[in-house]
Formats: structure tokens, C-alpha cells, sequence
């Protein structure tokens, strides 16, 4: 799409570069997100989520039976041996060869857990990326004008790794800590209620502390991702209009630009990552104050069990508070683990929020049923038939049940006609106008006066407001979008070339051409020559847009690729515009072999590519005020006049 005509770029959210609004406080966890995540987790992976939840109960209860083993250790062979003084160290051996195989258990099914975990996180990933890539096909060409592209590939990678992170360490962490936390507390119970009631007053408290810090942090990750997408979205336009900022001496400027985004982006993040990384050292401290609170009140207790003796509930051994010890830690450990994965969820949080946001964005609409077939004509009686013949048609079903075929000729008719890109402003006004098949029609008129507007809305990359549109007879609303654009040619000023040879870029216009076709439609495009001229002719590789071509070369590349599409209708936008004098021959001729035979829409400020047009229709403020063939209008002596003469230039 060429800029004439475009609506506004970057259009609010709030920046210049399309960054995703955030709300600047009152940032919650969304518990619609999390249950959409665990919906991609389950789809696929269900059974190895099953397998990974066994590992990790196994491997809490491997941990569980070594804190008790310990305090068994103790009471049942260490203090009997000590106080007999006997020196048989079977019963010892054996037992720890039992702790040795529990040991072993748990290793293998944490390692177990790790690598199937690896398995479905890069799987999950890989399924929100095709469904991201899948859904962004669909979206109609407003998105795209209204988002910046920088901020668009953030979601794919930085909000993506997000993703990643959590699915693949927080969330199997979180799996552990609930096992753990119950193993555990079932274990102290039996050991020590009056233990077990001092760690559960230590862990609420934790949990008041982690809450507080982590209220404050929580919304400052939702205004990093945003500001990461935002600096994203600026390098990505600095990087493409590296030109323009050396031609004008913008370095400066651009830096000072950056250095305020890069700014915001720092502020943000410091702000979420200085509360959320207190966690873990508060905690730890947290957590030292209660294995000490524990160690103290517990050697109380078993001193008084042996001299009082305490009997009971109160009684404890020296084994009994040695595992608790242990226990105490495995119980608050989760609590420091989590507090330390906070900041990964809710980065994640930010993030799929932002990945859902693209896959939630409304698809672009198409309410059309008529379709377009290969077709041969029978005794005057046109037939759908599955091969390629050269001939197509409209096929239409009607509500009778019947269906009828209409020969695509490229007859675009417009009948009063009116568009705004938004409601606020009007760009095309009462548009009325006749293209016949094999005709040649020319739009002229200033930057803005809507001659590309109308190009957009013969291929339905906008719709109209008001008015009707008819393509063979047919209403263009009721033809399916894929199968109106297949009909299509549309070579622009600004060509794209993607990274793959040239051969793969010209078979871009259809997928099914063979090497012969593509060929002949480079030698129709007057691209054949230059191209076996390249190292390594047809399969020479092009990248970064086709840098190693000049622009004429591109040009011819791009009209070759609408000829091998063999469209019956073509539109021409500006395309001689960027190139010089001598190349636009060239390129003039491969455009003229192009357009013969064919309807065709031609956009051009260079009148002389023009001058045999069948209708030139000259545009002003979105209206036509002028419409004839070259002759009658120099005739009327008007506007278009003005413009051949050079008594009025083009803006």
C-alpha cells in the first residue's frame, strides 16, 4: 500500500508506536488468563502433566522420608549404640541402604519431571505461536495500519519467553509446593503438634509479608512488558528508516528518543524487580528466625521429656526435633520458592495477556459465498471442471438451490460510492465509475485525494461506508475475499521481497507455477535478462527485501510475480514512481506486456505513463471532477490540463 490514502499510522494506544495501553494501577492477576494457559497445557499434554505431577509427589515424599529417616537415625540405632556401646553396624547399614534407594527415586523422578516438562513447555509455545501466526492471517489491513510492528514481534518473543518461563519452572514449582506442603505437614503432625503450630504462625506471617511486597510490584510487570513492546516498536521503525535518519542528521534526536523510552523501560522495571527481589531475602531471614525458634523451644521440650518426664502431646525425642528441623524447612521452603517465582508469573501474566490480546483481535470479516472456479464453456454453456483450462468464473449459489456461472471478464463497476477510514472523515465521496473489460483506467490527482482509497476498495482491504460495487455484475460483498483477490494483480511503488530466491519470489503469485511459467512471466516483465545475469540466476538468493537488486530490479521482479498470477484485473499503484528515467522504460515495457488484455486500475504521477489510458479520472478531496480519455480532457482545458502543461504540479 503505498502512503497515499493510508489511514493514520501508530493510531492510539497512548504512544507513538503502538504499544498496548496498560491500566496504571489495580493490576490483577486475571484468573480467565490462567485458566486459558492451563487450557493450551491440557490440550496436548495432558498424560505427560499426569506423569509430571506422579514425579513430583514422588520425589516430596523421597524428601519427606529422609527428614524422618533422620530422626529414626537418631532414637533407633545413633543414641543405643552410643549408651551400649555395641559395635554391630548391621541393622545401620541396611537401613541406609533403604534411604539410599528413596534417595535414588526422588533424583530419578525430579529428572524425570525436569525433561518432560521441557517437552510441554516448548510444545505449548509452540502451539500459541502457530495459533498467534495462524490468527494474525486472518486480521484485516487496519490492524496492521493502526499497530506497530515492533510491538506486534514482542509479543512473539519477549511475552512468548514470559510464557515460557512459567510453564516451564513456576508452574511445576507451584505443583511441588502443594505436595510438598502437604507431605510435610502430615509428617510434623505426627512428630510434634505443639512444633508444628510455632511453624504455622512463622508461615502465615511470611505470607502477610510476601503479599504486601508483592502487591506493590504486580502492577509495575504489566507496565514493563507494555514498555518493553514500546522500545521494540521504536528500534524496529529506526532500523527500517535508517536512511531518512542519516539523510536529515537525526542520530541525535533519535537517540535522545530512545534514551526517553529506554528510560520508562528501566523505571518500570526497576520498580517491579526492586519489591519482587526483597521476597527472597526477607523470607530466608523469615525462615532462619523459625528453624532457631524451632531448634530452641524443641531442645526444651525434649530436655523436659527426659527429666520430667513430659508425656503426651508435649513429649518429643532428639530425633523427633531433628526432623522436624528438617521439616520445618521443607515446609517453608515452598513459601521462599514461590515469593522467588512471583515475578515470573506475573511477568507471564503481563505477557499472555498481551499474546491473547493479538489472538483475541477480531479476524476480518467475509460474508461471501460466491466463489471462483476453473471453468470451460460447452456449446455456449459455461461448466465448472477441477483442471487448470485458462478460463475461470464466478460460481453462484442462490437460495433456490440453484447455482450459476459467470465468465470472470474484470468489468469493475462503482456506483455513488462513499468511504471514511473513520466515521470522523470522509475520504471518497460519491464515487461513481465504469472500468470495461481490457479497458485501461488512469487515476490522477494530488497526495490524499483518494486515488489509492479506491484501489483498497475493489479488493476489499477496507469496505465501503455507502454505495455499491460490482465485479462482473456481481456484488463484491457477495464474492468470497480469497477468491476476489486470487482475481487480482496489484504491483505497488514500494515492492516486498521475502528472504528466499528469486525464483520462490516470483512463484509467490502462485504456488502451483512451474519453472516454465515462471520464465515466461519474467520474460513478460522484461526481468528475464538481468536475472540470468545473477550469480546463480533464478535460485539466487535475496534477503533484507531484496538489498542486493536495485529498484528497478525489485519493480520487474513484482510485475513478475503478478504475471505468473495471470490475474484478469490488475492494479497499478504508483509503480514506476521510485525509479529513474531510464529504468521506468524498462519497466514501463514489462508493465505494458502486463496489462494487455487485462482491465486495468493505474495510479501514477508521471503522466506520460498514462497518456494512452482509455479513462483518466482526475481526483480532488476524494471527489472525481474531471473523467475522459487523454485527448478530451486536454481539450477541456481543465484541472488535468493545468497538470500536463505544468501550470499546476502534483503535491
Amino acid at each position: 500500500m503505498s502512503n497515499q490514502n493510508k489511514p493514520p499510522m501508530r493510531m492510539p494506544p497512548p504512544n507513538r508506536h503502538g504499544g498496548t495501553p496498560v491500566r496504571m494501577k489495580g493490576e490483577k492477576i486475571d484468573p480467565k488468563v490462567i485458566k486459558r494457559i492451563f487450557g493450551y497445557l491440557s490440550v496436548k499434554h495432558r498424560f505427560m502433566l499426569l506423569g509430571v505431577v506422579i514425579c513430583i509427589v514422588v520425589a516430596s515424599l523421597a524428601n519427606v522420608a529422609s527428614s524422618l529417616f533422620l530422626g529414626s537415625l537418631i532414637d533407633e540405632y545413633i543414641e543405643p549404640m552410643l549408651l551400649s556401646g555395641s559395635t554391630d553396624y548391621s541393622e545401620l547399614i541396611k537401613m541406609l541402604i533403604k534411604m539410599a534407594i528413596i534417595f535414588l527415586c526422588g533424583i530419578t523422578a525430579t529428572f524425570i519431571q525436569n525433561r518432560v516438562m521441557i517437552v510441554v513447555a516448548q510444545g505449548t509455545l509452540k502451539n500459541v505461536r502457530d495459533e498467534m501466526f495462524a490468527h494474525m492471517q486472518t486480521l484485516p489491513i487496519k490492524y496492521f495500519d493502526t499497530n506497530s510492528f515492533g510491538d506486534m514481534m514482542s509479543r512473539y518473543t519477549n511475552d512468548a519467553d514470559t510464557l515460557r518461563q512459567m510453564i516451564s519452572m513456576s508452574i511445576p514449582q507451584a505443583l511441588t509446593s502443594a505436595v510438598t506442603i502437604i507431605s510435610t505437614f502430615t509428617a510434623m503432625v505426627t512428630l510434634s503438634l505443639p512444633l508444628t503450630a510455632v511453624v504455622i504462625v512463622s508461615v502465615f506471617f511470611m505470607l502477610g509479608v510476601t503479599g504486601k511486597i508483592a502487591g506493590k510490584s504486580g502492577k509495575f510487570f504489566f507496565r514493563q512488558q507494555s514498555s518493553l513492546g514500546d522500545v521494540n516498536g521504536y528500534i524496529e521503525e529506526m532500523m527500517t528508516g535508517q536512511k531518512v535518519v542519516k539523510v536529515f542528521c537525526h542520530e541525535e534526536k533519535s537517540k535522545e528518543e530512545f534514551d526517553k523510552k529506554n528510560n520508562e523501560l528501566f523505571e518500570n522495571a526497576y520498580s517491579a524487580n526492586k519489591f519482587a527481589n526483597m521476597l527472597g531475602p526477607v523470607n530466608n531471614n523469615l525462615g532462619h528466625l523459625q528453624y532457631v525458634l524451632i531448634a530452641i523451644i524443641g531442645c526444651v521440650l525434649a530436655v523436659l521429656t527426659k527429666t520430667a518426664p513430659l508425656t503426651g502431646l508435649l513429649a518429643v525425642t532428639t530425633g523427633n526435633v531433628a526432623s522436624f528441623l528438617q521439616l520445618s524447612k521443607s515446609f517453608t521452603m515452598p513459601v521462599h520458592q514461590i515469593s522467588q517465582q512471583l515475578n515470573s508469573v506475573v511477568m507471564a501474566m503481563a505477557g499472555a495477556k498481551r499474546i491473547f490480546e493479538l489472538i483475541d483481535a477480531e479476524s476480518e470479516k467475509d460474508e461471501g459465498y460466491v466463489s471462483l472456479v476453473n471453468a470451460k464453456e460447452i456449446d455456449g454453456e459455461i461448466t465448472e471442471t477441477p483442471e487448470h483450462t485458462g478460463m475461470w468464473a464466478w460460481k453462484h449459489p442462490h437460495e433456490d438451490g440453484s447455482t450459476t456461472y459467470t465468465k470472470l471478464l474484470g468489468e469493475v463497476r462503482m456506483f455513488d460510492v462513499d468511504f471514511g477510514y473513520t466515521e470522523e472523515k470522509t475520504v471518497l465521496k460519491n464515487i461513481s465509475l465504469y472500468a470495461e473489460p481490457g479497458q485501461k483506467v488512469a487515476f490522477v490527482g494530488a497526495t490524499g485525494a483518494g486515488k489509492t482509497t479506491i484501489t483498497n476498495l475493489i479488493n476489499r482491504f477496507y469496505d465501503i461506508a455507502d454505495g455499491k460495487i460490482r465485479y462482473d455484475g456481481i456484488n463484491i460483498n457477495k464474492i468470497r475475499k480469497s477468491d476476489l483477490r486470487k482475481s487480482l494483480g496489484i504491483v505497488l511503488q514500494d515492492t516486498n521481497l521475502f528472504t528466499g530466491t528469486v525464483k520462490e519470489n516470483i512463484r509467490y503469485g502462485n504456488l502451483d507455477a512451474t519453472d516454465e511459467q515462471i520464465i515466461e512471466a519474467a520474460k513478460l516483465a522484461n526481468a528475464h535478462s538481468f536475472i540470468e545475469r545473477l550469480p546463480d540466476g533464478y535460485d539466487t538468493m535475496l534477503t533484507g527485501n531484496g538489498a542486493n537488486l536495485s529498484q528497478g530490479q525489485r519493480q520487474l521482479i513484482s510485475i513478475a510475480r503478478a504475471a505468473v498470477a495471470d490475474p484478469p484485473v490488475m492494479i497499478l499503484d504508483e509503480a514506476t514512481s521510485s525509479i529513474d528515467t531510464r529504468t521506468e522504460a524498462l519497466v514501463q515495457k514489462g508493465m505494458d506486456a502486463l496489462m494487455k488484455g487485462r482491465t486495468v486500475f493505474v495510479i501514477a504521477h508521471r503522466l506520460s505513463t498514462i497518456r494512452n489510458s482509455d479513462v483518466i479520472m482526475v481526483l480532488e478531496k476524494g471527489e472525481i471532477i474531471e473523467r475522459g480519455s487523454h485527448e478530451d480532457l486536454i481539450e477541456k482545458k481543465g484541472k488535468y490540463y493545468q497538470l500536463y502543461t505544468g501550470a499546476f504540479e502534483l503535491q
